[in-house]
């Protein structure tokens, strides 16, 4: 399955599988790949495919171009397809299942992050689980300049990574944070020198995609619960990812190596 190009329904999103990894691109880069409807509509769908196929163990998001990650919506589109409550409510949905079709992947969603992270890009990257940033990245998110209002799930995500105090800060001003203020806020987990960007979220997806697939699920769903909405918690459903672990090959096959001091190979069995 490695080295295959998925076929989506815009040129504007790339998606490929390599290595157990998947490649989600956002390829507007003369745009510095904001988001439209359509390629919402491409993320979707790629996603769907990534949680679909057991041959990949980790996604990576990244932008076109190495100018920017996302900077947002496309403005371009507003005057058509968000120029009221009723327009927005519809594009809305379209981007909130994107996210929602990313966030339910079941696999560790990395985002690679290159110079601008603006408005609804910074909300996509605040989805993936682990953030790397070059030191070239900028981030914001200019609601307030524009008059609009952020959605309630960014909005919690936000806060739950940076705390309220820098939370309404960033969104009272819509000032632009550099990559080491983003690090000290808690909005990237690491910033590293531009042209090594790829090659550590390369070398972090790769020994992503040799661990366990059972061992990772479980850490990921259980971490989300603990951090997310105490309402939408369900221990019961952890509780059988854990035992999962403990009936399974992967499991067996951890220990033959630990014992036999040889790299494991799971399968996610």
């Amino acid at each position: 399955m490695d080295g295959i190009n998925l076929t989506l329904s815009t040129s504007k999103v790339l998606a490929r599988i390599e290595d157990g990894i998947g490649w989600l691109t956002f390829n507007q880069p003369e745009k510095r790949n904001a988001l439209s409807l359509e390629m919402w509509e491409a993320v979707a769908a790629a996603a769907q495919r990534f949680a679909e196929d057991p041959a990949v163990r980790v996604v990576v998001m990244h932008g076109a171009g190495g100018k920017a990650f996302a900077s947002g919506a496309d403005i371009s589109q507003f005057e058509k397809l968000r120029d009221s409550a009723e327009a927005e409510a519809k594009y809305s949905a379209v981007s909130a299942g994107a996210r929602q079709r990313l966030e339910g992947l079941g696999k560790p969603l990395i985002a690679m992050i290159n110079g601008f992270c603006i408005g609804g890009g910074c909300a996509t990257a605040m989805v993936a689980d682990i953030r790397i940033t070059a030191e070239d990245g900028r981030f914001g998110i200019p609601a307030a300049k524009l008059g609009v209002a952020y959605a309630w799930h960014s909005l919690r995500r936000l806060v739950s990574l940076v705390g309220p105090a820098m939370a309404k800060e960033i969104m009272f001003t819509g000032r632009f944070l550099d990559a080491q203020e983003a690090l000290r806020a808690g909005l990237v987990n690491r910033v590293v020198p531009v042209d090594q960007l790829e090659a550590v979220v390369r070398e972090m997806a790769a020994g992503i995609a040799r661990n366990a697939p059972l061992s990772i699920r479980a850490s990921k769903e259980g971490i989300d619960q603990i951090a997310g909405e105490p309402s939408k918690i369900d221990q019961s459903r952890f509780e059988a990812l854990y035992r999962a672990c403990f009936d399974s090959a992967d499991y067996a096959e951890g220990r033959a190596a630990f014992m036999a001091k040889r790299p494991p190979v799971f399968t996610g069995g």
